[in-house]
């Protein structure tokens, strides 16, 4: 600290005074929220305290640390987000986006083709916005009118971390193929964010009726969070789909992780769909863009879709961690169908297929059910697998286990929690069905050099196109036309 010859110029009796007087002085200095200019002028506020006046929130006490700038609006949230080197605090709450993205505001950002309601574009931030919640009307994101694949909020600078943050959607608005929030910078966190999401059409049927082009019902996603950016961290994030689109997906940057995060969807039948009278399936006659077992395009009956679409899933991007996700009531709970990810102990639940796993990709550690659908598709080459299956069953129909094929995987499955009573087939040399329908017909595809572990009681079909293949299994091999099958039989343990 910067050290001043106080008495300098003083007489003798001034020096008296002013050591009677300086324990007050000090006293005064240490409690006054104020900056002494000593060259006489009157005292000003210090900056951090000048903010925190102007944010009405100087006895908050979140704000008593003075390098911590204390927030109470949106629109104050908006301003900070592009700013650089910044520890922003916002008073935990409720908050309605509408208060700040006014009519008139809607019109200015339709004029300057501004389709973020906020832009985080800043840098080395932290956001602390726990226990804040962000109630976004769906119908604000409708009369913005953006073009497809646009998102709500966007993290466009580098380095930065949003932490406790709850976004809800309200109202029935939708948008052209939109989401929620987007990580486009480099090394930016997310921790212990939560969506709980609403605004698409057609909601209640899954993909039956369209995807991506070309659908049955022209549909409006709305997806939950993308990532674009290298090196984004994921952390203990949650999401709650009551729409039709993603959960957690990535579509571009490098060395993206996930730890400790969720997702949820929810679950109807087909059944419940068929019996509907009116409406935009009934409409169409239920007609489907699969081609179903029977040859048809159409919805058959006794089968579960979830009403949204992946918890996690990759695009065309390599090497994605996850650590400790899960996934619940899915289309699909883990899809990574590109090359070199790493999962730990995850988990999936209640998906329409659990796991679906691309080339020289590790999974170790983790579970699901074949409840719905089946635990695992595997594809490419060179992929360790190890996963436990749980006993959960239910009367929709489910065709298989798992389907196995390319070359070079290790793959393990044992029982966790029980044993299945349903007798489902794990199918070597067996590709998904055309999108991963359920109610689609399995094709055949190559399958080579593969070592298959079968701790659990379900059976083993090897299909004609396997080869070089050696099995170890507890479940009967129900049928065998590969060439160079080692199968060697196990006991169950007692």
């Amino acid at each position: 600290m910067r050290n001043y010859d106080w008495r300098i110029g003083m007489t003798g009796r001034e020096d008296v005074l002013f050591q009677k007087m300086l324990p007050a002085v000090f006293f005064l200095v240490a409690i006054l929220p104020v900056s002494l200019d000593l060259a006489g002028h009157a005292p000003m506020l210090s900056e951090a305290n000048a903010r925190q006046r102007r944010s009405g929130e100087e006895d908050s006490e979140y704000n008593k640390d003075l390098d911590i700038i204390g927030i109470s609006s949106v629109e104050e949230l908006a301003r900070h987000a592009g700013r650089d080197a910044q520890n922003i605090r916002m008073r935990p709450g409720q908050y309605h986006l509408s208060d700040y993205i006014t009519p008139e505001k809607l019109r200015e950002m339709r004029e300057a083709r501004d389709w973020h309601f906020i832009d985080f574009s800043g840098n080395e931030n932290m956001f602390d916005l726990t226990g804040v919640e962000i109630e976004v009307d769906t119908q604000l994101r409708q009369e913005l009118r953006a073009p497809t694949h646009n998102p709500e909020f966007i993290v466009s600078g580098n380095k930065n971390t949003l932490k406790g943050l709850t976004m809800t959607n309200t109202g029935d608005g939708t948008s052209a193929a939109g989401n929620v929030l987007s990580v486009s910078g480099a090394d930016n966190t997310l921790q212990d964010i939560t969506l709980h999401m609403r605004g698409s059409y057609p909601y209640g049927y899954g993909d039956l009726f369209g995807k991506g082009g070309g659908p049955i019902i022209g549909h409006r996603k709305h997806s939950g969070i993308q990532i674009t950016g290298d090196n984004a961290r994921i952390i203990g994030c949650k999401i709650f789909m009551r729409s039709y689109g993603h959960g957690f997906y990535v579509q571009g940057g490098e060395n993206a992780y996930f730890k400790d995060c969720y997702v949820e969807g929810e679950m109807r039948s087909t059944d419940d769909m068929l019996a509907e009278t009116h409406g935009p399936a009934y409409d169409v006659d239920f007609r489907s863009v699969y081609r179903n077992r029977d040859g048809e395009f159409r919805v058959l009956p006794s089968y579960m879709k979830s009403l949204a679409e992946d918890g996690f899933r990759s695009y065309g991007v390599d090497g994605t961690t996850f650590i400790n996700c899960t996934a619940r009531n899915m289309r699909g709970g883990f899809e990574l169908r590109s090359e070199g990810h790493r999962l730990e102990n995850c988990r999936a639940f209640g998906n329409e297929r659990a796991f679906w796993i691309g080339g020289n990709s590790k999974v170790k550690r983790s579970r699901g059910d074949a409840k719905y659908g089946p635990l695992l598709f595997l594809e490419g080459t060179g992929s360790s697998v190890e996963l436990e299956l749980l006993p959960d069953e239910s009367d929709k129909n489910v065709h298989a286990l798992a389907t196995i094929h390319g070359s070079g995987h290790t793959v393990s499955i044992r029982p966790w929690g029980g044993e299945r009573r349903d007798a489902l087939p794990i199918r070597v040399a067996f590709s998904q069905p055309g999108g991963g329908e359920g109610m689609s017909p399995y094709g055949q595809n190559e399958a080579r050099d593969l070592i298959l572990e079968n701790m659990t009681s379900m059976p083993v079909v090897i299909g004609a196109l396997a080869r070089e293949c050696r099995v170890r299994t507890l479940g009967e091999v129900i049928e065998n036309e590969g060439e160079d099958i080692q199968i060697e039989n196990l006991e169950s343990p007692r």
